[in-house]
């Protein structure tokens, strides 16, 4: 027959181990995580240069930008 003491022992070391699972887990998923995102940053850059264009006034703008369709 075995022990109360021996069943909650080995019912906290159960646990225990499910926690280094769940521990090795999220160390897992955060270093796939910052992978990804390293992956992706340069893309989020991409067309950064260009941005400024958006901020000359109107007469320097091409034609069709800031509704202006005669060009000028």
């Amino acid at each position: 027959m075995v022990s109360e003491e021996r069943l909650q022992q080995a019912e906290r070391e159960l646990k225990e181990n499910q926690l280094r699972v769940i521990d090795n887990r999220i160390d897992e998923l955060t270093a796939y995580r910052a992978n990804l995102a390293k992956q992706i940053a340069p893309a989020t850059k991409v067309g950064k240069d260009l941005d400024q264009l958006d901020t000359l006034p109107s007469e320097y703008q091409p034609p069709g930008v800031d509704g202006d369709t005669a060009g000028g």
